[in-house]
């Protein structure tokens, strides 16, 4: 856990973190079309806007959105029966600054009323700091709220990966960061999936892990169920 405050972080978030707009009270806008140098992720943005015009799903559901732990999470969509629409839209090695800069692609078309996020962990891993991962999720939430101010969004904390244990503190500093920024927000809510993967020593859970000791078997979603399913209740 960090040691800073959440009195001083809040004034740090007013004053650093939050984007200009945030801090003066004009509207947000939404992130500029990002460079080719992140061309990357077109392919995937394209395969679901394919999907959209053979069946653009309804406004008004849940919609997932983040790295590889959503695009690989199988049969998503039938594990929360009880919600009335689940759009997956994961595109594998994304961090969270790419799920800022593509926000118009991948959130505002569907107006949910909720969006899942899960990102960060690969931002860390190429050595981005927490406090970068701070402020693209920032960038997401006014993005979000400039288009959509009814939207609920709920962040799922980092996970912790045995192939990242180097990470661990890094993690628990960007969780904690954003939980705090989260508290400080209405119609907004963090997820903790950190605490329970871990084990009484405090190190990452191996059974729910796949044989890459990155990605999660079919015990680790499950456990991700329990935790995010009364979010999509609220």
């Amino acid at each position: 856990m960090i040691a800073t405050p959440k009195a001083f972080f809040l004034a740090l978030a007013a004053a650093l973190l939050l984007p200009a707009h945030a801090q003066t009270g004009t509207p947000a806008l939404i992130p500029s079309t990002p460079s080719s140098t992140d061309a990357t992720w077109e392919a995937s943005l394209t395969e679901f806007a394919q999907a959209d015009q053979k069946h653009m799903p309804p406004a008004g559901g849940v919609l997932f959105v983040g790295s590889s732990s959503i695009r690989l999470w199988d049969n998503l969509e039938q594990q929360f029966k009880a919600a009335p629409v689940i759009v997956k839209r994961g595109f594998g090695g994304s961090r969270m600054k790419d799920c800022a800069a593509y926000l118009s692609r991948l959130v505002i078309p569907y107006k949910p009323r909720l969006v899942v996020v899960y990102a960060g962990e690969n931002d860390l891993a190429e050595g981005r700091q927490p406090e970068q991962v701070l402020r693209s999720f920032t960038t997401f939430v006014n993005g979000v709220r400039a288009e959509l101010p009814k939207t609920r969004i709920a962040y799922v904390s980092i996970k912790p990966s045995i192939a990242r244990a180097r990470l661990l503190a890094q993690i628990r500093t960007t969780n904690a960061l954003i939980k705090d920024y989260v508290a400080s927000l209405n119609n907004a809510e963090f997820i903790d999936v950190f605490t329970p993967m871990l084990d009484q020593r405090g190190v990452p859970r191996a059974e729910l892990f796949r044989e890459d000791k990155l990605h999660m078997n079919a015990a680790g979603y499950a456990l991700w169920q329990a935790a995010i399913a009364p979010s999509l209740k609220k």
